[in-house]
C-alpha cells in the first residue's frame, strides 16, 4: 500500500510536498483547476527541484483548457526536473469547467485527446486533430533533453463512469477515483476496466495502480462525527462531493446519482442552492465556492454524521488500518488523503504516525 497527498493548488505551498516526501508518503497529487487555484504544472516545477523522493504529477490535468501537445509537454518537461518520479493524471474536467459554466469533456474527444497524450509521450508522431485541420505531430529536439521521455511516465485516469472507466483499461496505466464506503464498487470498476482493455486488445501494467482520494481524520478521545474539530475537518471535502453530485443530478435529474450519504439532506441543499444570491445563469460561480479549500460557513448544516461516514475515511486509527486493508483487499493500491488547508501539516504528521507506520 502506498499513501499519497494531495492539496488545493496553492504556489506556495509546494513545500508541502517536501513536508510529506519528509514524512514517508509516495505520492504528491497537485490538482489543475485555473479559475480557482494557481498552475498546477508551476507548482509542480518548484515541487520537482526541491524533493528527491516523492512521486509528482497532476492530479488531475484538464483537458478542456490545455490541448494535448501542451499537456504531454508540460508534463514531460517536469519529468527533466524529476527523472522516472513524474506521473499524468487525466480527467474530463470536473470543477476546472464548471466553474465557468462550461461541460466536462465528452467520451469521445476524451479518447482522442488520451490517444494523443499516450502516442506523444512514447515519443512517437501521431494524427493530431486542432479545429479543422489534422497533422502529423512529434516532438522535435528529444535528443537535446528540453524534456524527458526516456523515463516512462504512467497516465492515471481519473473514471467513474462506464465510458470513462473503459478508456481507462484502453489507455490508462492506472485509475484514481474516490473512496468508496462499499468496497464492492471499486470492484465493479475494475471489471469495467479490465473490460475496455480487452476490447483494445492491451494487457494492462501489473500491477495496475489504483488510487482512491479521500479526507482522513483520526479522531481523538472524546470526539464523534458531530465534533467541530471533526466537521472543520472533512468538511471541506463532503461539501466538494455534494457539489458533484449535484451536477451530476442536474445533468442526468436521475435520483439513483444521489448517494446514501446525502438522501436525508438532498432535499434541502438544493432549496439552499435555490436561494442563492447569485442569478441563475451565473450560480456556477457560487456552486463551488470553497472547493476542497475550506468550508463554506452556510452549508456546514449538510455536514452531517451520515455524510462524515459515506465520503470520508474517520475514526480510531485501528478503524481507519482496517478500512484501508478492506480497499486493498479490493484492488486500491494507493490511498491518497486531502487534508483541511488550515492544518494541513499537523494532519498529515498524525495520519503519517498513527496509520501508515502501524500500517
Amino acid at each position: 500500500m502506498q499513501f499519497g497527498i494531495i492539496f488545493p493548488t496553492r504556489i506556495d505551498d509546494w513545500q508541502l510536498v517536501k513536508d510529506a516526501e519528509d514524512l514517508g508518503y509516495d505520492r504528491a497529487w497537485i490538482p489543475d483547476s485555473q479559475m480557482i487555484w494557481s498552475d498546477c504544472y508551476a507548482t509542480l516545477a518548484l515541487a520537482a527541484h526541491n524533493t528527491s523522493r516523492i512521486h509528482i504529477g497532476s492530479g488531475v490535468s484538464i483537458p478542456g483548457s490545455r490541448i494535448a501537445p501542451v499537456t504531454a509537454h508540460s508534463i514531460a518537461s517536469i519529468n527533466q526536473i524529476a527523472p522516472g518520479r513524474v506521473f499524468l493524471g487525466l480527467g474530463t474536467g470536473h470543477t476546472a469547467m464548471r466553474v465557468m459554466g462550461m461541460k466536462p469533456m465528452r467520451i469521445k474527444p476524451f479518447r482522442e485527446y488520451l490517444r494523443v497524450v499516450r502516442a506523444l509521450l512514447r515519443g512517437e508522431e501521431v494524427d493530431y486533430t486542432l479545429g479543422d485541420t489534422t497533422r502529423t505531430i512529434r516532438f522535435l529536439h528529444q535528443d537535446l533533453r528540453f524534456i524527458n521521455l526516456e523515463d516512462p511516465i504512467p497516465i492515471y485516469i481519473a473514471a467513474n463512469g462506464p465510458r470513462a472507466l473503459g478508456l481507462t483499461g484502453e489507455f490508462g496505466d492506472g485509475l484514481t477515483t474516490l473512496l468508496y464506503e462499499d468496497t464492492s464498487i471499486l470492484g465493479d470498476h475494475l471489471q469495467l476496466i479490465r473490460a475496455g482493455a480487452a476490447k483494445a486488445g492491451r494487457n494492462l501494467p501489473d500491477p495496475f495502480h489504483v488510487s482512491a482520494v479521500t479526507a482522513a481524520v483520526i479522531l481523538h478521545p472524546g470526539e464523534t462525527l458531530e465534533s467541530d474539530r471533526v466537521i472543520d475537518a472533512c468538511g471541506a471535502w463532503v461539501t466538494t462531493t455534494l457539489h458533484f453530485v449535484y451536477e451530476v443530478y442536474q445533468l442526468t435529474k436521475n435520483e439513483e446519482v444521489i448517494p446514501p450519504a446525502f438522501a436525508d439532506t438532498w432535499e434541502e441543499y438544493c432549496a439552499h442552492v435555490d436561494q442563492m444570491e447569485t442569478p441563475a445563469d451565473k450560480r456556477y460561480l457560487q456552486l463551488h465556492d470553497g472547493h476542497s479549500t475550506y468550508l463554506v460557513p452556510a452549508e456546514r448544516r449538510f455536514v452531517t454524521p451520515k455524510a462524515i461516514q459515506g465520503t470520508s475515511l474517520v475514526g480510531t486509527p485501528e478503524e481507519i488500518i482496517e478500512r484501508i486493508r478492506a480497499a486493498e483487499q479490493a484492488g486500491m493500491r494507493e490511498l491518497t488523503i486531502l487534508p483541511p488547508t488550515q492544518t494541513n501539516r499537523e494532519m498529515l504528521t498524525e495520519f503519517a504516525e498513527l496509520v501508515m507506520r502501524k500500517y
